[in-house]
């Protein structure tokens, strides 16, 4: 096996590593004092973006604090990645009967 041969494979193994795969972005709606998607299935590594449309302040908070959006009025955003696998039970802190899950595989 040729020198180049050899690096060209240890190159691409390498770049295997290094490039992340293709991450998704997830929206979520609050509005109506709900959130618009109460069963969220998503990969390691994809975000989810939630939205505020109601008038009242909401957040997205894990019940583990693995995320957490802070106070969000009507129309801010925000995104939180999903790091590592898991189920995670999130709730609003302003209005705790609004409940809401991710998995993540």
């Amino acid at each position: 096996m040729s020198y180049l041969h050899r690096l060209s494979g240890v190159f691409a193994l390498a770049l295997s590593f290094a490039t992340p795969a293709f991450a998704a972005d997830h929206l979520v709606e609050i509005q109506g004092m709900k959130f618009s998607v109460p069963a969220l299935e998503v990969a390691i590594g994809d975000t989810v973006t939630f939205t505020n449309a109601d008038a009242a302040p909401h957040t997205a908070t894990a019940k583990d604090g693995t995320f957490d959006t802070g106070r969000l009025a009507k129309g801010e955003s925000a995104t939180v990645t999903i790091s590592e696998a898991g189920s995670f039970d999130y709730f609003c802190v302003v209005h705790p009967m609004m409940k809401a899950n991710i998995t993540a595989e």
